[in-house]
């Protein structure tokens, strides 16, 4: 919901002007191009109708831009008043995945069915491509594929900004908002004042499918003073014959659950939390039961219609790739009270090896450790600064803190040189995410041999590098703080050499995206019964990062709609994604092979006739020995993005550290890896790459992986790879993807 400058974990910043207009092209522009070739095969249905009327010229000119601006008449770009050209065809523009045609989107909203079309709404700036006066932007499908886009459904007005929400078909008219056999659509949204602060729940509806919007004049319908108290998610109980809400008390890492007869009054029920993963605010809940199919089973219709529910979080940082991510809960629901599921991980305790403790800060100084500027002062701190918040999870008394007057505040603390005797040096370490700014670094040569940052929190955790190859060499460590702005502080503490990591105490989170670009994901309502399926969708960018991604006139994208199941494993039930059926509706030139070796399979396949920005694989490998094995894409000179298995490891990685652009901020870059179960000595990946995204589905969707990749114009090749010669390839599948512009259906 909000930029990670708002995030209730870093009040030591201010968020930017959420006002601020920026609709500069990007200078890419000018550079690069991109691959689909004809710019009407890749229009969605919602610009292409405007060639086909007889409107005169200048009504044609005042609808494009009102439906390009998402319902309003945009000015900024080329000419004044008359916004850029929106073509499809810029580059990395996904050509798959739902994005605007121009200007910021973030949380996708108002997931509902109703009349034969899937509803997609989503938090939008009509005035901008960062973050700031949010709507509800909104499109439609029929298929889950071919987007048409609609002009804005809920505009900010009134000094209240429509922050992220759901949408039901009130089917038995209980809001009374309907007409006899005319059931409306109700959005039940968070309204955020900025002025206040204050946060609380409204109602809008609709009698026409959508296409217009009335906020009720009863709102706020829910409201306990809160400054943060957000993402309603509503549905339909039948049980209770009542509405059930879940909504986010970020702050407080619950979720509080709510009832109503009507959508109007509503009862508090009860709450969820704090569990699993409390580094961030919890943001963007939902609740819903979920079929669950047998241990490796190919879908819930294989096995008995056993369901379970599955409560929903997302999170605004501490996500396992780094910055925000989405958690998930599973157990029961019985109206009033969501019980989580026995087979949840338990906490693990905190683990400090023995070894040699290189600096505790324990002194009333830094013991012959050199400071440069003024941000480490004369002594080590004694926990908490002026004005800072809490500072905690440091041991003793004393730890470096460079929040000394605040983030401004720049320098270096260097140690005295040490020999490295032991295999692992670990260290607490909190503070600014800020690569090579604010940081801890190992010097060997004097260079930087090692290198950690913060996670834009004040509570320090352990981290640990791994120096077996450099065991006997002299070093120094340096503390680093060249960062001025918000999170500019470093807080470092308790460093140790050790033959074995020190570990952090932590409550285990069940993840339902390990990649970092998976963010807000909610399911649609009202799907209907025959079809079965609870699917869902993400926005596909990441809170560290998100603003400054090169792409104009927009910025960002949705994933690819998924199915989701539970499976049962020994642990417990898990979940399970797959993308929707429906995509292979895209599937265009289909290349195959099987049972050869990964040389064979790169001669036979690995060409121009199955390369491309759009493609989709599917490969099972078999292997009997400890080489890592997998698949890069998005290939070309020296980028590549890798998608790697280790089983020796039980890892899997996306490495996008050479996927081309990566450069426009510091914490894009970076290797991301999820568990990986090796079943006999076989691995099955499907993977979806469209023009600035890889999704990744391990073992039939058990573990996946989202990240965005920005490659230039000519990587667009692809080939396995195995490092022990025992790797075989069983099957691959490769199809070549079209645009999903092209067989539109709205």
């Amino acid at each position: 919901m909000f930029p990670d400058a708002v995030d209730d974990s870093c009040p030591n910043t201010c968020p930017d002007d959420a006002g601020t207009r920026d609709d500069s092209p990007s200078p890419l522009l000018r550079l690069m191009k991109t691959a689909c070739p004809t710019p009407s095969r890749c229009r969605p249905e919602a610009h292409r109708w405007l060639n086909r009327g007889k409107l005169p010229g200048a009504l044609l000119l005042l609808a494009a831009l009102v439906v390009l601006g998402g319902g309003r008449v945009l000015g900024g770009g080329a000419a004044p008043g008359v916004p850029p050209e929106v073509t499809y065809r810029e580059p990395w523009r996904p050509q798959f995945h739902f994005s605007p045609a121009r200007n910021w989107m973030n949380d996708p909203n108002g997931l509902v069915f109703f009349a034969g079309e899937y509803h997609l709404f989503y938090q939008y700036n009509p005035f901008g491509d960062r973050w700031g006066h949010m709507s509800w932007g909104h499109a439609v499908s029929r298929d889950l594929v071919h987007w048409e886009a609609l002009p804005v459904a809920l505009s900010e007005e009134n000094g209240v900004m429509i922050f992220s929400g759901s949408a039901v078909v009130d089917r038995h008219n209980t809001s009374g908002f309907g007409r006899p056999g005319r059931p409306p659509l109700v959005a039940i949204y968070t309204g955020h004042y900025p002025d206040r602060p204050r946060q609380n729940q409204h109602l809008a509806f609709s009698p026409d499918r959508g296409r217009t919007w009335t906020k009720y004049a009863g709102n706020p319908v829910l409201d306990i003073g809160e400054t943060d108290f957000r993402d309603p998610k509503v549905f339909w109980h039948a049980p209770t014959r009542r509405w059930v809400m879940a909504v986010a008390w970020p702050v407080q890492r619950k979720v509080r659950l709510y009832a109503s007869p009507n959508l109007k009054d509503w009862t508090h029920l009860s709450d969820f939390g704090p569990a699993g993963s409390t580094t961030g605010i919890w943001e963007c809940p939902d609740l819903f039961p979920l079929a669950v199919e047998r241990a490796h089973g190919r879908g819930p219709r294989s096995a008995a219609r056993e369901s379970r529910w599955v409560l929903i979080v997302n999170v605004g940082s501490g996500a396992p790739a780094g910055g925000s991510g989405c958690q998930y809960f599973v157990g029961e629901f019985d109206g009033t009270r969501f019980t989580l599921d026995p087979s949840y991980p338990p906490p693990q305790p905190e683990f400090v090896p023995e070894g040699r403790v290189l600096a505790d800060f324990e002194g009333d100084d830094y013991a012959g450790w050199e400071a440069t500027g003024e941000a480490f002062g004369r002594a080590p701190a004694r926990g908490t600064l002026p004005n800072q918040q809490p500072v905690e999870g440091f041991h003793g008394r004393g730890l470096v803190n460079t929040y000394r007057g605040g983030d401004a505040a720049q320098g270096t603390l260097t140690s005295p040189e040490f020999t490295i005797d032991r295999d692992y040096l670990s260290f607490l370490i909190g503070g600014g995410h800020h690569p090579g700014q604010t940081c801890l670094n190992l010097l060997v040569d004097g260079r930087v041999a090692r290198t950690a940052t913060g996670d834009n929190a004040e509570r320090l955790a352990w981290k640990c590098w791994d120096v077996r190859d450099l065991r006997g060499r002299r070093a120094r460590l340096q503390i680093v703080d060249h960062h001025p702005g918000g999170w500019g502080h470093i807080n470092v503490d308790h460093i140790l050499l050790a033959d074995a990591p020190a570990r952090p105490a932590r409550q285990p989170a069940l993840w339902a995206d390990w990649g970092r670009d998976f963010y807000a994901a909610v399911s649609w309502n009202d799907v209907p019964a025959r079809d079965g399926r609870r699917l869902w969708i993400g926005w596909m960018s990441n809170w560290d990062y998100a603003q400054d991604v090169p792409t104009s006139p927009w910025r960002s994208a949705m994933s690819v709609p998924r199915e989701l199941t539970l499976r049962e494993t020994p642990e417990g039930p898990r979940l399970v994604q797959r993308p929707v059926r429906e995509l292979a509706r895209l599937r265009e030139r289909h290349h195959r092979v099987r049972g050869v070796t990964v040389a064979e399979a790169n001669a036979r396949l690995a060409g121009p006739a199955t390369a491309g920005p759009l493609l989709e694989f599917e490969v099972e490998f078999e292997t009997r020995g400890a080489g890592r094995f997998g698949l890069e894409v998005h290939r070309g000179g020296d980028e590549r993005t890798r998608i790697e298995c280790d089983p020796v490891a039980g890892r899997l990685r996306l490495d996008r550290t050479r996927s081309g652009v990566t450069d426009f901020h510091p914490a894009f870059p970076g290797v991301f890896e999820a568990p990986l179960e090796v079943r006999a000595g076989r691995v099955r990946l499907r993977v979806l790459c469209d023009t600035s995204s890889v999704e990744v589905f391990a073992n039939d969707g058990e573990r996946v992986l989202t990240a965005l990749v920005f490659p230039t114009p000519g990587s667009t090749g692809w080939a396995l790879f195995g490092e022990a010669p025992d790797v075989r390839v069983r099957r691959l599948d490769v199809w070549r993807l079209r645009c999903a512009g092209q067989g539109t259906e709205n």
